[in-house]
């Protein structure tokens, strides 16, 4: 299932789908472990994993009184979309426009735009 666009994510909905995505399943307390300090609190996270769960990326198989979540949106898939809408709401839908200004700022390098193009000629 993919996540529709009109659903974007808060910074906490990114920082938990990060645990989630690093773990790639796991019971709330693998979550919590996976989440770098300083930390939201527990309930605070099983909060967001619900909202990220109405929403449409997280699903869950319960296991006696335990729910063990998984990702419905992969990483990828998430980063094709919010890059894809920078691109649109910022730079006219043109990647090159969006690389050139990442030059400009000095946020990419000419040895990652050469690595960058080797990968594409493959």
């Amino acid at each position: 299932m993919k996540a529709q666009e009109t659903k974007e994510l808060t910074p906490a909905e990114e920082q938990v789908m990060q645990a989630i995505w690093s773990i790639k399943q796991g019971f709330a307390n693998e979550i919590v472990s996976a989440i770098e300090p300083p930390k939201p609190a527990y309930n605070t996270i099983l909060t967001v994993v619900r909202i990220l769960e109405k929403k449409g990326y997280v699903g869950h198989t319960t296991f006696n009184k335990s729910n063990r979540y998984y990702p419905l949106v992969s990483r990828d898939d998430y980063s094709s979309q919010i890059l894809g809408k920078m691109a649109r709401n910022y730079f006219g839908s043109s990647f090159r426009d969006m690389v050139s200004f990442l030059v400009d700022k000095k946020a990419v390098t000419l040895e990652d735009l050469e690595a960058l193009t080797k990968e594409l000629e493959k």
